[in-house]
Formats: structure tokens, sequence, C-alpha cells
């Protein structure tokens, strides 16, 4: 379904000029759009959201923000052009003035607030917001047509949302595992049911189809001690018994497993932790805030990231739930060794691709083409979660990381990562064609 959009009268009413607060250090502070990322991931965590489903909300709660910043800032391209059917923002109906980058940011929270189980828990961060901005010195009149400006965009981006067969999965026939040999099962201590196994029927933001970067054929199950599905099932074991304290370090680090359950005796625990794709969002907003970017193109990264996060994602479980492959889990212990446990807690869906190479290294395309391709960083994501922190050269150093973080990790046989790798590759490049060709350019050393 497409929809009309009207944005060409929305810069007038907008503040002449630059921002108020752009000479407010304070308030330039308090609008920071990795201040409303963190306030989203938190709240995902609590809601123990899944990577899919984390993917989405990452995607649709930035678009609302880049459509007020596009229409503001005529470098950054209308989002309709990169993103597919979408074109429901209308904003010209706004006669009074207002601040652009006040009301992106209450956009961000106002879009998570709409989408996310626990979003009404945000009304207190909004109310918080608005008044730190009116201590500062903002005028009421402008506070409140800012957040009109938000509340609209915001709007926009959740009826948009509800096209994409989201709300349609729950009636879908149910997915039953099977127990054939070389069939996903569900896996210790938890025995969870399976992550969206229909998640393939969700529109793409960008790419064409669920379909469109389906993967290497995978090696096919064998317990024949000389096929080469034995001989990568061996590699995860030998691997996970001789692991390195840096090579445990990375496991850890990129683990991102939305809820784990550890049993003691008789009593199951549960450890929220943040999403893939939310770290890779946090990635992207440190990076940013480390390059000087700003405040608009920040914008323009975290919805680029998150539209590549969305679509990454699809693809994934596309490939995921037509091949339904074994977790090394499941085949070590029927097969070589019943005590053998991986050091990470296998994620409740079938094993290949892994996720974390496609969504990491179509991440990485994306960011490299918008921050560069040697811009060093900290990642510190995973401090809130006991992880620490790393060091990294470049986004594909980190994804190459990620990637054979599952392999030390024992979820994953290694041509998971490297054909997920190429799958990844493939959709960050094709994002990369499209923010190119709809006018989106390098915003701080990336590729020309």
């Amino acid at each position: 379904m497409k929809y009309s959009i009207h944005l060409a009268c929305l810069a007038f009413a907008a503040l002449a000029g630059r921002p108020a607060h752009a000479h407010n250090p304070q308030l330039a502070e308090i609008l920071d759009p990795a201040k409303a990322l963190n306030i989203i991931n938190m709240t995902m965590v609590h809601d123990v959201v899944s990577p899919p489903v984390a993917a989405r909300y990452y995607a649709y709660t930035t678009m609302g923000a880049y459509c007020i910043v596009a229409a503001h800032n005529k470098s950054v391209p209308d989002l309709p052009l990169l993103v597919k059917s979408f074109g429901a923002l209308r904003l010209d109906t706004v006669k009074a003035r207002y601040d652009y980058q006040i009301a992106a940011y209450y956009s961000l929270l106002e879009t998570a607030r709409l989408l996310l189980p626990s979003g009404e828990t945000l009304a207190e961060e909004e109310a918080d917001l608005l008044k730190k901005l009116a201590q500062q010195g903002t005028r009421p009149d402008v506070l409140a047509q800012s957040v009109r400006v938000g509340k609209l965009a915001s709007a926009a981006v959740v009826r948009f949302s509800k096209t994409d067969h989201y709300a349609q999965l729950s009636a879908l026939k149910r997915y039953t595992p099977r127990k054939e040999e070389g069939s996903w099962y569900p896996t210790p201590p938890a025995y969870l049911d399976p992550v969206e196994p229909n998640w393939k029927t969700m529109r793409p933001l960008v790419i064409d189809s669920a379909s469109a970067f389906r993967p290497a054929p995978c090696a096919p199950f064998s317990k024949d001690t000389a096929s080469a599905f034995y001989r990568l099932a061996k590699q995860v074991y030998t691997v996970s018994t001789h692991l390195s304290a840096e090579q445990n370090q990375i496991a850890q680090f990129w683990d991102c497993n939305p809820f784990a359950v550890n049993t003691a005796g008789h009593m199951s625990i549960g450890f929220k932790k943040i999403s893939p794709g939310g770290h890779w969002m946090n990635i992207a907003a440190l990076t940013a805030r480390q390059a000087k970017v700003g405040f608009d193109k920040t914008v323009v990264v975290l919805c680029a990231e998150g539209i590549t996060l969305m679509d990454a994602f699809i693809s994934c479980w596309d490939a995921k739930y037509l091949t339904n492959r074994i977790r090394p889990e499941t085949y070590i212990n029927r097969y070589m060794s019943v005590r053998w446990q991986p050091l990470l807690q296998t994620p409740p869906f079938p094993e290949y691709t892994s996720g974390h190479a496609v969504v990491s290294t179509a991440s990485a395309e994306v960011l490299t083409y918008l921050l560069g391709d040697h811009l060093a960083y900290t990642d510190n994501t995973e401090i809130p979660f006991g992880s620490g922190e790393r060091k990294f050269t470049s986004f594909r150093q980190a994804a190459a990381e990620a990637s054979i973080s599952r392999l030390y990790g024992g979820i994953h046989y290694i041509d998971s990562a490297t054909n997920g790798n190429a799958q990844g590759k493939q959709i960050g490049e094709f994002i990369v064609a499209r923010l190119r060709g709809s006018g989106v350019k390098p915003l701080a050393g990336g590729r020309k």
C-alpha cells in the first residue's frame, strides 16, 4: 500500500536558522540521540524482546525522527526514497514555530512508547525531558509545538508499522519442532519454544523480499565420522574445549542473549541482556558521537542502522526456518559426548545461518559507508551486562569478531558464520546502494 506524503511546507514552521539549543551545551546534552536510544534499549531489555522483534522496533522508533530532520535539513533525503511504500507522514498542517530537533528527539521516545510492550513507562521519560527543556529556557509555545510535531511523526510511523504483517503472525500455523535427525529441536536448560518461526512473512523495508539474499546451501546432515557435517561439529567440540582466555572473553562479549536461563538445583534464574541489534545500535550511536557528526547526522545513522537490522533479521530468519538445521549442542550430545555443554546458552531457533554473522556484517557495511572504514572505537555496550569493553579498529573487524564468537560459544558451526557473513555483506551492500541512490551521502569519512 502506498501513502501520499506532504513535507514541502514543513520547514517554514521550524525555528529560523539553527535550533534554539545550538549554542547551549546543556540542551545539546539533553537532546543527545544516544540518550534516547539507551532509554529504549533498557526498556527492551526489561521486556525481553527477541532479536528479530527488537530489530523491528529499532527501525520504526528512528523513522519519525529521520523524517522530521529530513524536512528541515535539505541535505538529508526524504525517507520514502529509501524505504519502500513509506509516505504516511504529513506535517504541513503545523503552522506554529517549533524546534525540529526537540521534535525529532521526542519522536524517538514517543514511537517507542506506542510500540513497546512496556512503552507506557516512557511517559515518565517524556515528562522529564520536557521539564529539563523548560528549565533550560525553552519557550512554552515552542515546546508544545515541538511535542505536537514529534507526536504527528510517531503516529504516522505507527500507522505504517501496522501494515508489515506483524499483527498477523500469531494467527499463522503454529510451528512444531520435528524430532527427525538433522532437524532443530529445543535445547536445555529451558527448552524454550522457537522464536518467530514465521518471521519471513514480514514486509522488509529496503530489500525486495525475505528470500532475496538466501545463503549458500549448508553442509548436509550426516552422522558419518568422515562427513563434512561431522567435521563441522567436531570443530565446535574441539574449539570449545580448548578456549583461550581471549576467545572466552570474545564469546561472552558478543553473547547478546536477551534471556538466558541458569539452573541451580531446583531453581531457574533468568538473566536479561541486550539483543544483537541493540548492541549494533549502540555501536552506531557511540561512533557517531565520537565522529562528532552532530544531531541530524546521528539520527540518519541510527535510522539507517535500524532499517538494516530489520531487513537483515528477516533475511536470516527465512534461512533459519527453511534449513531447520540442528544445533551443535543437540548433535554433539547425541553423537559425540552426552556431557558436553556449550559455553553460551543455545538460542531457541534453528542454527543456519548465524544471526550474529548476518546482522553484524550487514551493519558493518552500512556503518562503514556512513562513518568510514578506519574509525577506531571502544565498544562499551556490554558494561551494564558484565562483559566489559573491547577496542576495534573498524566496523568490519568488529563484525568478524562477532561472527567467530558464535563458534567459540559453541552455538554455531563455522560455515554458518562464513556463509552468514556472505549473506550479510550482500544485504549491507544492497542497502548501501539504496542509501547512495536515495542521496544519503557519507557523513564522516565514509566511502564516496
